[in-house]
């Protein structure tokens, strides 16, 4: 197991995704409704959170809830929503330098939960350290189509010829066009799929996939997989040689 003494500090991530997968069964698992475990995953979402600050990660981004989960049943969802009310600790952000930032569909959201999000965006918006973004009503899908419709309007409009759009045309047309793509994307809970998350974005990204549920993903268990991170040589599509 390793521990923080083993994090190289000098080779650090600069863009972690996390999928936090497994609440619901975690709850399963010890007898409990899937409110507890969704209680239980915002905890750790704060415990990564300065983690992650605190080893130097510039931006972190967690799958918080996607286009899809809107299907869910009612009570679950509705749970959810007013957890994003009742988690969001602005003390933990600005205590540990950080700012936040949401990105997805978040006009879907209810009234209260978008003020609640939006209020924070505003008070932590002058940290500078780490920056925390969760991914709400979101999916690739839903962010890709957004670009193409906005790159087709603006070639409409005469203000870009199609001959200019290129990767980085797109790039800059997504909701994430503020921060680098992910370095490292991390999925807990055992399933190994990207679930319409950041897809464009993890083009290169390194995927780590693991067994632990949301709920149980501690420092422990976040330091393994920066460790693991640290172990490989990312090439972008050269050479070991062209890298070295």
């Amino acid at each position: 197991m390793p521990n923080k003494e083993q994090i190289d500090l000098n080779h650090i991530p600069q863009h972690v995704a996390i999928i936090m997968d497994g609440n619901g069964r975690w709850a399963k698992q010890h007898g409990r409704e899937r409110s507890y475990g969704h209680q239980a995953g915002a905890e750790t979402v704060h415990i990564i959170a300065e983690e992650a600050a605190r080893i130097g990660i510039k931006y972190l981004t967690l799958y918080t809830f996607s286009t899809e989960n809107w299907s869910r049943p009612t009570d679950e969802v509705a749970t959810l929503m007013s957890l994003l009310i009742d988690s969001i600790e602005e003390e933990i952000f600005m205590k540990n330098n950080i700012s936040f930032h949401i990105i997805g569909d978040i006009n879907k959201l209810p009234e209260d939960v978008q003020k609640r999000l939006y209020d924070c965006v505003k008070h932590t918006s002058s940290n500078t350290g780490m920056c925390l973004v969760l991914a709400l009503s979101y999916s690739s899908r839903w962010e890709i189509t957004n670009a193409v419709r906005n790159i087709a309007l603006q070639v409409q409009r005469g203000e870009i010829s199609s001959e200019k759009i290129d990767s980085d045309c797109v790039s800059a047309h997504l909701v994430t066009s503020f921060m680098p793509d992910p370095d490292l994307l991390i999925r807990t809970g055992g399933e190994v799929r990207l679930s319409n998350y950041l897809l464009w974005q993890c083009a290169y990204s390194e995927l780590y996939f693991c067994e632990t549920f949301w709920p149980d993903f501690k420092e422990d268990e976040f330091q393994k997989a920066i460790c693991d991170y640290q172990k490989r040589e990312r090439r972008f599509g050269k050479t070991s040689e062209q890298v070295s």
